[in-house]
């Protein structure tokens, strides 16, 4: 029996061969070889004929498949239409009816896709061949569109979802023939940031299309997207499926109005008015979430880019964003992200605003303050519980980053601009939960005085030091006041040590002996008063320096001694002072132990 199945595929083949019959024959063919074997497929229980009459049914249909696809598609007189349209029909009907009897559920799904997609075929055959180029897809999308209403009609679940799946294939493959249009409408606005304020397009096509690329059939995007969106919006009703279809169709649709100015070649301005409307829509929308806002937020960045072709786009498009993006600070939903976002483009004005009235960068600096000032105010009005508060401080802090570095090339401005900075983050560490702003902030008014210092020529070391060492020392007494096991190490070494060794260093490369007695002095006083006070850190910092002052002053007088004595002086020195410290090993072993009892006992 499955030799004779076999041997059975040829007569219909062999008679074809024989009348030399033409293409459409030899489909037909085919497909009658494919219905027979399906008809053997079904009636036998399995074995080997039922193998054999499936991998018949399989190859024969497979080949008329895709004889009547390229039939379809070279199609361009009414009667290759028609033929085409009949053999792909019956196919589709052949995969539906194999999958009605199927009793695998993959398997009868995978037929019923298979025969939806054929089915669309069959139906846009016609229009292929005579609507004008670029009308096939739009109609092959309703074709599948159309299946939907499959949902309506009593067939097994297989099947049902088979035909569903036909039609979100259909969906997809438009969707992915308009995706160069989407593509150009959406990165094409990127490229402005290469030509700013070079003059207005000619149209919003002329904006977007970079070296005149533009897609042909580009009028199909927008209706593709907004049929496809109208359909998850309208046919999903699964509640576990229905919130990701509307976040797919508020895509779409955004997608849509994007490339809708592009498409209908509409003015510069009327096309900046849409992309704000975009930008606008989802931020206010009640209902929007996390989406809306990212959508949001690439619709207002595109916004930017396209209107860097004038100043006045420039500046109007900068400060329509930070008003919308400010009243969308009204939701506390959307509140973590329009705050930020106003207060950059809050600061891009500023800095376009200086830009254009042809300020130095450094004046830019100055009003650019107003920007974390505000911010500063902001985070203390929302509180620590808010989850704005964060990317708020961020913002402000890019921005104050922001104006230090159009400052830097200025010192009397950049002093200036840090020493705001630190008047900023001081109040900020005024607030609760914010205290460890107050290392930078100390540390922003100190680089405002080293600046300025700098600025005036000051070149002594201790006038960049005593600003820092002073507070230090202060703030270390004061938390020694309030904490008396504290160690004299960490509260005054980081204070003497900014101060000391500085001037240590350049007291031994100065050849003039003020400042070494000054230092010396200075030593002197710091070692009587952790003498005095029984502190460590004062003692030995203190001693340490005063010793070293010493050895560089009395440093050039040994020199001129040890060379007017004898050569053989030197060694006998040595020599007695080893015999000396010999003599008395245990006296000094116990003075040394003395002396570190003693400073054990210190603080």
């Amino acid at each position: 029996m499955p030799a004779a199945l076999a041997v059975g595929q040829l007569p219909l083949l062999l008679v074809a061969l024989a009348a030399g019959a033409g293409p459409y024959t030899w489909a037909a063919v085919l497909l009658v070889t494919a219905v027979a074997d399906t008809v053997v497929a079904f009636r036998c229980a399995g074995g080997a004929v039922r193998v054999v009459a499936l991998v018949g049914a399989y190859g024969a249909g497979g080949w008329a498949a895709l004889a009547a696809g390229w039939f379809s598609w070279v199609a361009v007189d009414l009667s290759g239409a028609a033929r085409a349209t009949a053999l792909l029909a019956l196919l589709a009907g052949l995969a539906l009816a194999a999958a009605r009897r199927l009793a695998d559920a993959s398997r009868a799904t995978a037929h019923a896709l298979l025969g939806g997609l054929l089915l669309v075929a069959s139906a846009g055959t016609v229009p292929h061949a005579f609507l004008p180029s670029g009308w096939p897809v739009p109609v092959h999308l309703a074709l599948g569109v159309a299946l939907l209403a499959a949902v309506r009609v009593p067939l097994t679940g297989p099947v049902l979802r088979g035909l569903l799946g036909a039609s979100a294939v259909v969906q997809a493959l438009a969707l992915l023939w308009v995706v160069p249009v989407v593509a150009v409408a959406v990165l094409g606005p990127v490229s402005w940031v290469g030509g700013v304020w070079s003059g207005a397009p000619a149209d919003a096509r002329t904006a977007v299309a970079a070296g005149g690329l533009w897609p042909p059939h580009a009028w199909t995007a927008p209706v593709v997207l907004l049929s496809v969106a109208a359909v998850l919006a309208l046919a999903v009703r699964d509640a576990a499926w229905r919130p990701r279809a509307l976040t797919a169709a508020l895509c779409l649709t955004w997608a849509a109005l994007l490339t809708l100015p592009a498409v209908l070649q509409l003015p510069f301005l009327a096309a900046l008015s849409v992309q704000f409307l975009v930008t606008a829509a989802p931020l206010l929308t009640a209902r929007t979430r996390l989406p809306g806002l990212v959508l949001a937020q690439v619709a207002a960045v595109l916004l930017v880019c396209s209107a860097l072709a004038t100043r006045t786009a420039t500046l109007t498009v900068l400060a329509a964003l930070a008003l919308l993006f400010a009243a969308g600070c009204r939701s506390v939903n959307r509140r973590v992200c329009a705050a930020p976002a106003a207060l950059v483009y809050a600061a891009a004005l500023v800095v376009a605003s200086g830009a254009a009235v042809g300020w130095p960068p450094a004046h830019t600096a100055l009003p650019l303050l107003s920007v974390p000032a505000v911010a500063a105010l902001l985070a203390a009005r929302l509180g620590a519980a808010s989850r704005a508060t964060v990317p708020v401080e961020a913002a402000g802090a890019a921005a104050g980053l922001l104006a230090v570095g159009l400052a830097a090339p200025d010192p009397a401005s950049l002093s200036l601009v840090l020493g705001l900075c630190g008047v900023i983050a001081a109040g900020t560490a005024a607030r609760a939960g914010r205290r460890f702003v107050g290392v930078p902030a100390t540390g922003l008014f100190v680089l405002a005085v080293w600046v300025r210092l700098a600025a005036w020529g000051v070149a002594a070391p201790e006038a960049y030091t005593l600003p820092v060492s002073v507070p230090a020392l202060l703030v270390g007494a004061v938390r020694r006041r309030r904490d008396p096991l504290l160690s004299s190490w960490t509260a005054y070494g980081p204070g003497l040590a900014f101060t000391l060794v500085p001037s240590l260093a350049t007291a031994w490369a100065e050849p003039y002996a003020t400042r070494p007695l000054l230092l010396g002095a200075a030593a002197l006083l710091v070692t009587l008063l952790g003498a005095r006070h029984r502190l460590r850190a004062p003692l030995v910092f203190g001693g340490a320096v005063l010793a070293l002052v010493a050895l560089h002053e009395l440093g050039p007088y040994l020199a001129q001694l040890a060379g007017v004595l004898p050569r053989w002086v030197p060694p006998a020195l040595a020599g007695a002072l080893l015999l000396a410290v010999g003599a008395t090993y245990e006296r000094r072993i116990r003075d040394v132990r003395r002396v570190r009892e003693v400073l054990g006992r210190m603080s």
